[in-house]
């Protein structure tokens, strides 16, 4: 089992979620973060003067699938998260030892 990780712009969640779905991935978890990459934040000019907001508002995804389904979590992600504009975010893949339902104590390998 594989962990996908993926930070993108939070008005991207819905068609990146409908498309996992359209793959049969439905388990998500989903976090509202904020964070800086190559964009290093943004910065506006106001009467004040110029200012900068370093951390800008993302959202991230955890998923954990079977191996098989990663290459097409991946796929998803990138062709519903994509602008091409600086931003657009980073996934993220570990392995993933083990995994157990609370409810049941069922584990899965």
């Amino acid at each position: 089992m594989q962990k996908v990780e993926a930070i993108i712009r939070p008005e991207k969640l819905q068609q990146v979620k409908n498309a996992l779905e359209e793959i049969g991935v439905i388990g998500m978890t989903t976090y509202s973060v904020q964070g800086r990459g190559e964009q290093k934040g943004l910065e506006f000019t106001h009467r004040a003067g110029k200012f900068r907001v370093d951390f800008l508002d993302k959202m991230k995804i955890d998923i954990v699938v079977k191996d098989a389904l990663v290459d097409g979590v991946v796929e998803a992600i990138l062709k519903t998260a994509r602008t091409g504009e600086t931003g657009d975010g980073r996934i993220f893949i570990s392995p993933v030892a083990r995994t157990l339902k609370v409810r049941t104590g069922e584990e899965e390998k």
